[in-house]
């Protein structure tokens, strides 16, 4: 769990600032709340799964059941970040009823955050995205919990982020400062666009910390 700063090390400015993101979206969400939210990047390696988890953990504040779904069928890393078995997951809910009804929901220990696995991956991911199967599978998901959150891959290197941001409230798109293309932001931009996706806003990582905040920190 080393890249969950939010767990390993909440009071750092990190931690703070995953926090002050939530609080952003709360606000960004007061007409239209954001029940599904869809986390995704334009290209790979740009830290969105990392991101996502601790926007999992600030969200999962105590009063709120939040879900965090591995919807990344491709190179699903959210078993990793926490540490969870990947023997089943959300790919068990298309193929067996038992877990449609009884998600395989791995709870995440002094947290109201639960995390959903990718499960055994599929040899077509787009096709279990697109499927009618998946707003079935969503809804029951939502009925489980206030704030459902989905990692999809990278917008850009294949479609299956943009067939899973039609079906949620909103989507948050992941930049990382000094290695995300410009290009690929508005390739991702105008394909979310396209599939008429709710765009809430961006999320910078990798940008330099203001030193002057630094004291504030570490006289917490």
């Amino acid at each position: 769990m080393d890249s969950i700063i939010t767990l390993t090390d909440p009071t750092s400015p990190a931690a703070e600032a995953y926090r002050e993101l939530r609080i952003n979206l709360e606000f960004a969400s007061v007409d239209e709340p954001l029940r599904t939210l869809l986390v995704t990047s334009s290209g790979p390696g740009e830290g969105k799964s990392a991101a996502l988890a601790n926007l999992a953990v600030a969200m999962a504040d105590g009063d709120r059941e939040i879900i965090l779904v591995d919807a990344d069928l491709r190179r699903p890393s959210q078993h990793e970040l926490f540490g969870l078995s990947n023997e089943q997951g959300l790919s068990d809910m298309f193929r067996t009823e038992s877990a449609f009804n009884d998600p395989p929901l791995q709870p995440v220990p002094d947290s109201t955050l639960k995390v959903l696995t990718s499960g055994p991956l599929p040899p077509i991911p787009s096709q279990l995205l697109a499927a009618r199967k998946m707003d079935e599978v969503i809804a029951r998901l939502v009925e489980r919990a206030d704030v459902v959150l989905f990692d999809a891959p990278p917008v850009v290197a294949v479609t299956d982020a943009s067939l899973l941001a039609s079906k949620v409230d909103g989507v948050l798109l992941v930049v990382k400062a000094g290695d995300t293309r410009r290009d690929h932001v508005r390739a991702a931009k105008d394909r979310l666009e396209k599939v008429n996706a709710r765009l809430v806003g961006a999320v910078l990582l990798n940008a330099p910390f203001d030193a002057s905040l630094e004291r504030y920190y570490s006289s917490q």
